[in-house]
């Protein structure tokens, strides 16, 4: 089991009492008692380099009515570390793409077809196409609701993109490194309303969810499902105010249910396999359930902190 470090309660508090106070203003909304609950938690905290992974089972109703188990980490903007994708056309768990890759963390990517392998949503990885928008059953010109958004990723920056309606729009876009899933839940601070009649987007399932901080600090979340007792799961509006909660101005909706995993690159005294949350695909609460997925998004470190130069340290 990985060793964490509590967190200052009080610093913790603070900060997420900032964002909270600063996104609740945004959006003309008050502080309710989901908010308060989330912002004091007892977040269990870890350290490895200068990336914090922090978790928190929240028990019985006490977050929007139901168990939660959250897990989120928070990227510093610096030229240590980039984030990146991976793809596996045979398909693979994100712990074992992220190994390949030798990555200090990663999550599930985007959506797939889970019998084909393939994916459904537009995938660029160092300039190669290997994914489109695949059209529905009878439009084949228009996207789908989970493909009307686009991370793309520059170095170690972040920018988010809400395509138009067509499918194809993506193949114009520049940059080596993009993805299409969605939908996006926060754009330039402002949260994008979801539709009512899906059940993709109100009934609770696990989540997966990245967002990007005005400070470019880069959030990555996951959130349990499908275990009523331990981890209920999320809506997708609910997935937004914990995004907003953590300060983000701008969000994703990534692949979830199944799918969503939290992985971390294990330490000398863990498993090797280092998943934190638990994935439900085998329908036990423990860390083997982990789903094959088509594709991951990770951190890769170009170098470790202790390799910045001592002048590029104090100018940060």
């Amino acid at each position: 089991m990985p060793v964490f470090h509590p967190c200052c309660r009080l610093f913790m508090l603070c900060l997420l009492a900032i964002n909270l106070c600063s996104a609740c203003h945004a959006q003309g909304s008050a502080i309710d008692s989901d908010s308060l609950c989330f912002v004091s938690a007892n977040w269990q905290e870890e350290r490895q380099e200068n990336i914090r992974f922090l978790q928190h089972q929240f028990l019985s109703d006490s977050l929007f009515g139901h168990p939660q188990y959250i897990f989120w980490m928070e990227i510093p903007p610096t030229e240590i570390y980039r984030l990146h994708y991976a793809y596996d056309p045979q398909l693979s768990p994100t712990s074992v793409q992220a190994q390949r890759h030798q990555a200090l963390a990663a999550v599930n990517g985007s959506f797939f077809d889970i019998d084909q392998g393939f994916p459904i949503c537009y995938l660029r990885i160092d300039s190669v196409e290997v994914g489109e928008n695949t059209p529905g059953k009878t439009d084949s010109i228009n996207r789908k609701y989970y493909q009307y958004a686009t991370l793309s990723l520059a170095d170690s920056a972040l920018n988010f993109i809400i395509p138009d309606s067509n499918r194809c729009h993506e193949a114009s876009l520049p940059g080596r490194n993009l993805m299409t899933a969605g939908p996006m839940l926060i754009y330039h601070d402002s949260v994008i309303p979801q539709r009512d009649d899906r059940t993709f987007v109100t009934h609770r399932h696990n989540r997966t969810a990245v967002g990007l901080r005005a400070d470019g600090s880069a959030i990555i979340l996951v959130a349990d499902g499908r275990f009523r007792n331990q981890a209920a799961g999320l809506s997708l509006n609910e997935l937004c105010n914990l995004m907003r909660w953590l300060g983000c101005r701008d969000a994703i909706n990534l692949d979830g249910g199944g799918s969503s995993t939290f992985y971390v690159h294990p330490q000398d005294n863990e498993p090797q396999s280092a998943v934190r949350n638990y994935p439900s695909d085998n329908r036990r609460f423990d860390h083997e359930g982990e789903r094959d997925v088509s594709s991951i998004l990770y951190i890769e470190a170009l170098r470790t902190e202790h390799e910045v130069p001592i002048e590029q340290k104090q100018s940060e």
